[in-house]
């Protein structure tokens, strides 16, 4: 038998694959169907603390090498988001990971505090959105001290472990991740879309999407994501969370090679369904089998070794 349970910031996953944010993670209903497709724990969609409309349509193009997304972050607020956090936390089906968003840095501390009253497993900080720009500037992972100015005023509010979602369009992600670790962030998630990007379709002489450009994912960032793990990996002691272009099991476990504890599989949902996570796990567990590894947790980090 292969055990892939994992522990990370001391929360059992019974296997390293989690939704990431942004995908099917709106409701309760939609978060526990992807437990039964065999996920190991959830990200919620993105919270804000007050209604965000989020970009107008189109807000997504997608083929077989990408996905272009600006869809903007549109949430309804926080009081729905705990009710719909807190229907899925009363079966206690898997753990949950409540992604958390804000404009400024006093409202990061003001939504951490308000979700951390349904008391998920772990908060997810994202401060690295890269389709917002236009309403907020430059994310706030793009400054090492803007960063962490953000964990400080979350960790001041909230007794639960965060993740700091990070960007990759920075020159340097190890040293941002270096701060957030300084700042008193218990675990990273790397990557967030890359980009902006554009497409244009050519025949109607304008962007395909609303708002021009948007956030890329899928399999043509998985190594930008695994490069950015691995550099992450040799920067600081917190686990990781490795997300980016991952589709299969084969592609998970590089990324626990790199350095990740979880992974996390958003777009892969678009290409191969939310049965993604069961198929998954199945190719983690052959490709263990096929190996003689055991325990999945003995891969983790194992490129560095």
């Amino acid at each position: 038998m292969v055990n892939l349970n994992v522990k990370f910031c001391g929360v059992d996953f019974k296997n390293p694959l989690v939704l990431a944010s942004g995908i099917l993670g709106v409701t309760g209903d939609s978060l526990r169907y992807v437990v039964q497709c065999g996920a190991g724990g959830v990200t919620s969609k993105s919270v804000w603390l007050k209604r965000h409309k989020g970009h107008p349509n189109p807000v997504i193009i997608a083929n077989e090498y990408y996905m272009l997304n600006a869809v903007g972050l549109p949430d309804a607020g926080i009081e729905k988001a705990k009710d719909e956090l807190g229907k899925f936390l009363k079966e206690g089906s898997a753990p949950l990971i409540a992604s958390i968003v804000a404009g400024k840095q006093s409202d990061f501390g003001d939504v951490a505090e308000e979700v951390s009253k349904i008391n998920p497993h772990i908060l997810e900080i994202n401060i690295s959105c890269p389709n917002v720009d236009d309403e907020f500037g430059k994310p706030f992972a793009c400054s090492t001290i803007d960063a962490a100015k953000v964990v400080e005023e979350v960790k001041k509010r909230t007794k639960l472990p965060i993740s700091v979602k990070l960007s990759p369009n920075v020159s340097n992600i190890a040293e941002i991740a270096k701060a957030v670790e300084s700042a008193g962030a218990d675990a990273i998630t790397a990557i967030n879309t890359v980009g902006p990007g554009m497409e244009i379709d050519i025949d109607m002489r304008t962007p395909v999407l609303a708002n021009r450009v948007g956030g890329l994912s899928g399999p043509a960032i998985k190594p930008l994501a695994i490069k950015a793990v691995f550099d992450i990996y040799k920067a600081v002691k917190i686990p990781i969370i490795g997300t980016g272009g991952v589709l299969t099991g084969r592609d998970a476990i590089a990324m626990m090679m790199a350095g990740a504890t979880l992974v996390g599989i958003g777009t892969a949902v678009y290409y191969r369904g939310a049965e993604v996570f069961g198929l998954a796990v199945k190719e983690m567990k052959e490709w263990c089998k096929n190996e003689g590894v055991k325990n999945i947790e003995e891969i983790i980090g194992a490129v560095h070794l």
